[in-house]
């Protein structure tokens, strides 16, 4: 037993190609004690591939509050641990948040061993700005709750990412249709670095209409990438929409506030929804 903690490293793995992966993160995992991975079965072969023998233990989205002790105390003794997703870069939408942070809270040391990334991967090739981009992981499960979380986020100017998977493609791409329109610029990246890889690109009704078409595309793991609001719906409400949406405000709950707003003054609903979130 160690008097000095040891530290948790973070390990970027393959996103679908096993050779996506750095000499540093191999070395680090065959050096570490043991390797915390979201799914042991999945990440083995990996392992294996590489030639890495190092002792697997699960944490995943169903046992890491119950884990989280049992890692602190190996750690607090001394021992390094590497964290591993079952692709990617852990944390990015995937299990790790409370073991970090409580790491962050008992002075135990973290670093990061960077690597692959859907995420990243998908904006490089994307052909869509990504000066400015948002990442939003999932969307809501629900139509109802995921066209309300597209109607916030149909004004916004930077490119919106999303991560989806195959039972919700379809469902996601008709409610960004409905909600955004079938005209906005679209990229879907699906199963990237793997042997079907395809990147579909276009308009948004053209890009669904690709997927319905062809049900080998509605499978695997996607990226969802489209691009920000056009100028016009960018532009803020003239001074006179402002005071009416405040003075509802006042009165009504945001949304009905929103609604009527418009209504009045023949301003986008969406973008009044979105100003009455940040002035409320």
């Amino acid at each position: 037993m160690s008097n000095k903690p040891g530290t948790l490293y973070i390990v970027a793995t393959p996103i679908g190609n096993l050779d996506d992966i750095s000499l540093r993160a191999i070395a680090v995992l065959k050096a570490v004690s043991r390797i915390a991975a979201e799914d042991t079965r999945h990440s083995r072969r990996l392992l294996q591939h590489h030639g890495i023998d190092t002792p697997m233990l699960a944490l995943h989205e169903h046992n890491e509050r119950q884990a989280l002790k049992g890692l602190l105390k190996l750690l607090q003794q001394g021992e390094d641990l590497a964290l591993i997703s079952d692709a990617g870069t852990p944390l990015v939408s995937d299990p790790g948040f409370p073991l970090v942070r409580a790491c962050r809270e008992a002075g135990i040391g973290v670093s990061p061993v960077p690597g692959p990334s859907a995420l990243v991967a998908a904006l490089s090739v994307s052909g869509l700005p990504v000066d400015s981009f948002c990442f939003h992981g999932f969307l809501p499960r629900s139509s109802s709750a995921r066209r309300e979380r597209l109607e916030v986020l149909a004004g916004e100017y930077p490119t919106q990412v999303f991560y989806e998977s195959s039972h919700r493609i379809l469902h996601a791409l008709r409610d960004m249709c409905e909600v955004l329109g079938g005209d906005r610029e679209i990229c879907v990246a699906r199963e990237l670095t793997k042997q079907h890889e395809d990147i579909m690109q276009g308009s948004l009704d053209g890009v669904l209409a690709m997927v319905e078409e062809d049900t080998q595309r509605q499978r695997g793991e996607f990226v969802i990438l489209i691009a920000g609001a056009p100028r016009r719906d960018r532009d803020l409400p003239d001074e006179e929409a402002l005071r009416i949406l405040d003075l509802l405000l006042e009165e009504l709950p945001l949304k009905q506030a929103a609604a009527l707003a418009a209504h009045i003054t023949g301003e986008k609903k969406n973008r009044l929804y979105k100003l009455a979130l940040e002035r409320r």
